[in-house]
């Protein structure tokens, strides 16, 4: 078989629909946008949160909370996932990157307790649960709280 004899596989290239060509197209007149009105006209239809006039809900309901533009997103590492790791060994941010448990060295590391830690390990994080610390400890490590600096907190 040769290049100018490839096929691509049928129903693969579907042709575009052609709208307003007359009415023996089958789209033709109103283009396939049903009835006259609001609806078929170009833009935008009916705003999202429209309810014909009355107060919509969004503006009925008080204002609650707050939500931060810059919130700091944590990479979460379980406590299973650091038992592959020697005795002994001082676990880095660097290193976590470097076993592809974490994926970015920009965001901050917080260690969570899912699992058991079985090995003596230093670990350094941003952030640690308070069981995660209590894990590491009673498996003879130590918990390292690193600073975050205000590059790494975004």
């Amino acid at each position: 078989m040769q290049v100018h004899q490839l096929r691509s596989p049928d129903g693969s290239r579907k042709r575009k629909k052609i709208v307003g060509r007359g009415r023996g197209t089958g789209h033709g007149k109103r283009c396939g946008k049903g009835q006259t009105g609001q609806n078929c006209r170009a833009g935008r239809a009916v705003m999202l949160a429209y309810e014909g006039g009355q107060m919509p809900l969004l503006r009925r309901l008080p204002k609650v909370g707050f939500n931060s533009k810059w919130p700091a997103r944590y990479q979460v590492v379980n406590c299973e996932s650091l038992n592959r790791f020697d005795n002994g060994t001082v676990v880095t941010i660097e290193l976590l990157r470097n076993s592809n448990i974490i994926r970015s060295l920009v965001q901050p590391v917080k260690i969570l307790s899912v699992g058991e830690v079985t090995k003596k390990l230093t670990v350094q994080a941003h952030r640690f649960s308070k069981l995660a610390a209590d894990k590491i400890t009673k498996a003879g490590g130590r918990a390292e709280i690193l600073v975050i600096k205000a590059a790494d907190a975004s």
